[in-house]
């Protein structure tokens, strides 16, 4: 399976920074239009500057919302859907992480991040994956983790919200058979972006820089894997191993040792 993006419209949230900004403009080389959303205005039009100037004859929209607010998600599309703009292709990208001790972490923000990694992104695919399936074709990628297939002590919540969406993905690829629209699951590992210091994990011990992955090679790989139909797609090193097979015999002892060592630390 090869999908042909172009002439499609494609809706990218997050798109201000990171792996939303990267994979926007991987898109822009072939679609025929761009809806980029996030919160920062200034980003947004930014990037929408670079893109046209890429390709004069793309199409962008910005649209600059708190995706935290269902309400605010369903008037971005309404407003989309008068406009006529029908999306064919999602990439389900915004979200935050919150690391430190479960107990000791900011409500405030531990529910904002449930709000944003789960419900918010699960509204998104309830209003647009109708309009794929009687159209008949869709191109989803909802960005997970790794986190969300090996629990890690110090991202108790972020990783659950990840557990979720990696297995939501799974589920909604096999009900999506044979409708011509696809779903594939980006589960990253460690990634250069400004994810770390949003989380407050730039604080941490640095992890082995062989797992990371720079956020450009991620975003080609996930768009590459979603071209192809592919189901998951777990950049770089990490994917060669077999991260949801481990026995939680073996990794319980280890996650006890880093959860002593992040108490110590906090």
């Amino acid at each position: 399976m090869t999908l042909d993006f172009r002439g499609k419209t494609a809706l990218v949230t997050g798109a201000s920074a990171g792996l939303g900004r990267e994979m926007a403009r991987i898109l822009a080389r072939d679609v025929d239009t761009l809806v980029l959303t996030a919160r920062r205005q200034d980003r947004l039009d930014e990037l929408a500057a670079e893109l046209r100037q890429f390709r004069s004859d793309l199409r962008v929209h910005v649209r600059a919302f708190d995706l935290n607010h269902r309400g605010t998600i369903g008037v971005m599309l309404d407003a989309l859907e008068h406009d006529g703009v029908a999306v064919d292709i999602l990439i389900n990208n915004a979200g935050y992480g919150v690391y430190g001790l479960f107990e000791k972490s900011d409500w405030a923000k531990l529910e904002g991040m449930l709000e944003l990694n789960m419900i918010s992104a699960t509204f998104l695919l309830h209003r647009l994956i109708p309009g794929m399936v009687k159209r008949g074709f869709g191109a989803i990628l909802n960005v997970g983790s790794t986190a969300g297939m090996v629990e890690m002590p110090g991202f108790a919540g972020y990783g659950a919200t990840k557990a979720y969406f990696n297995h939501l993905s799974e589920a909604l690829r096999g009900e999506l058979a044979d409708t011509g629209v696809v779903v594939t699951a980006l589960c990253p590992g460690p990634v250069e972006t400004e994810f770390g210091v949003v989380a407050g994990a730039h604080k941490r011990d640095k992890l082995p820089a062989l797992i990371h992955v720079e956020a450009v090679e991620c975003a080609e790989q996930a768009i590459a894997a979603l071209k192809k139909g592919r189901a998951r797609v777990i950049p770089g090193v990490l994917g060669a191993l077999p991260l949801g097979g481990i026995p939680r015999v073996l990794t319980r002892p280890l996650f006890a040792r880093l959860g002593k060592k992040l108490r110590q630390a906090g």
